[in-house]
């Protein structure tokens, strides 16, 4: 953290250039809401820091499904209150926009945002935690309107991993000047694809687009206005190495190392610069406790947690005197109530929920914890030996109503699951995450109505049968399909 700390501030600290501070574009995680790294925002940035503005973007929203009409409106409330409770609000605060950086999601509509607002006058700085997609969002502003159209062929790409610290490294992209010449083709261009169907699209397009939709519910379309054009390839031509005796075998010349592009100096002479910078530790286990969790897990246990594809909200009707398993990273006892409640989990899912009683939970876990039942961690019981104990918080709840939840209750970074009980029904809870880490009552919950994207109860079980919200594609005439 503290070599993060100086290598993010004293790029921050340099002096403005072209006469203006940069913008910082901050991503974070919508699932990690309240973000933990906000508060650090400003003691990152000082007093001393000359930045003209700050536009903040809610990441991921497409693993999300929609659980009634106008959900990323309350999306983006719950991101602007985060804003405000962390002490960033006014004028610094350019925007709050939602994008998925992985489905395209937003990002035509971020980038003329950014183009609209900022134009040219400073460069731009992309900050984040780790784990929130920023190098996917650097690299997918590097391929969009917002570069120089020659600079994918001569920037590096950002590393995409699930760990912190892989590089520290300022990596940057030169901004494309948005004049109104360019502001006017894009537009057009804009308007154009928004017109067509997904039939009119070419296999190609509808291939990527159909490997998009499984993975998450929001889906965007990023093209490119400004093409470099495509040169033509040179084939290099020498008799000598072809031309060789009866006797001989025919000569293979090495291949030649392809040589990378440079920009001229004339190009970036006056450029502004979009900065991928390191993600942001998270480090203070009373603020946040996903840098704690994760470090406990090993690369394949992280890769069953942290959710990739669209989550399907998985939702059961407990007693009082039943206990939900989230894996073996969380438990939830319903302790207390005079009526059974609706537990909605919100998570990877590809982590097992397993539904017992406050008799046989203690037992279950510790047969379980390890093994295939509750997945993660996994490797038996050496592996449990050095895995910290789950502990114990108690928390009061009361229900507002049977198709909206009352709150979120935060089992570290595993996910989380939203309370659904009763109007004025008092429940008393009692949720456990390994020891180390915290767990966060979240009210008002990011989905207050996830509950109701459910199917039939199946019979016999407190389980309902899952459904999947179908997946909807931005800049896309619909063909009359609801």
């Amino acid at each position: 953290p503290e070599q993060h700390r100086l290598v993010v501030s004293a790029a921050l600290r340099r002096p403005p250039r072209h006469g203006r501070g940069p913008l910082l574009l901050y991503l974070l995680d919508v699932l990690e809401l309240p973000d933990p790294v906000l508060p650090q925002l400003p003691g990152l940035l000082g007093p001393d820091v000359p930045a003209a503005g700050l536009l903040v973007v809610g990441n991921k929203v497409d693993l999300l499904p929609a659980d009634a009409p106008g959900h990323l409106g309350r999306l983006r409330q719950r991101v602007a209150a985060a804003c405000a409770q962390a002490g960033l609000r006014g004028a610094p605060l350019v925007d709050i926009r939602l994008v998925s950086a992985k489905t395209g999601f937003g990002l035509e509509g971020l980038v003329s945002r950014l183009q609209r607002s900022w134009r040219c006058a400073g460069d731009v700085y992309l900050l984040g935690a780790t784990n929130s997609g920023k190098s996917t969002l650097f690299n997918a502003l590097l391929r969009s309107d917002y570069c120089k159209s020659r600079a994918p062929d001569a920037v590096d790409r950002a590393t995409v991993s699930p760990w912190p610290g892989t590089t520290l490294n300022l990596l940057k992209f030169p901004i494309i000047n948005p004049t109104c010449d360019r502001i006017f083709r894009r537009q057009e261009r804009l308007k154009e694809e928004a017109t067509k169907t997904e039939d009119q699209l070419s296999s190609e397009e509808k291939k990527y687009l159909n490997h998009l939709k499984k993975q998450g519910y929001l889906v965007g379309r990023v093209g490119r206005t400004f093409q470099r054009p495509k040169s033509s390839p040179v084939v290099d031509f020498d008799p000598d190495m072809l031309s060789y005796s009866i006797d001989e075998d025919p000569r293979h010349s090495p291949r030649k190392r392809e040589e990378r592009e440079e920009f001229t100096y004339n190009e970036v002479k006056d450029a502004r610069w979009c900065f991928d910078t390191p993600g942001i530790v998270k480090e203070n286990c009373v603020v946040t406790f996903t840098l704690q969790v994760l470090n406990l897990l090993t690369e394949k246990e992280v890769k069953l947690v942290l959710p990739t594809h669209a989550i399907i909200p998985r939702t059961f009707i407990l007693k009082p005197g039943m206990v939900l398993f989230l894996a073996a990273l969380g438990r939830i006892d319903y302790l207390q109530g005079e009526k059974p409640a609706w537990f909605s989990v919100v998570a990877s899912n590809l982590l097992p929920v397993h539904i017992a009683t406050l008799s046989n939970a203690e037992a279950i876990y510790e047969k379980h914890a390890g093994q295939e039942l509750l997945k993660v961690p996994m490797g038996g019981e050496e592996r449990m030996k050095e895995f910290p104990p789950l502990v114990p918080q108690d928390i009061t709840l009361k229900g507002i109503g049977t198709t909206e939840a009352v709150a979120d209750i935060k089992l570290s970074s595993a996910g989380w699951v939203a309370v659904t009980a009763h109007a004025e029904e008092k429940l008393l809870l009692r949720a456990y995450t390994p020891k180390g880490t915290m767990l966060v009552v979240r009210e008002p919950p990011l989905l207050p109505y996830i509950s109701t994207i459910r199917g039939a109860r199946i019979a016999g079980t407190a389980s309902y049968r899952t459904k999947k919200r179908p997946s909807l594609v931005e800049n896309l005439k619909t063909t009359g399909r609801k």
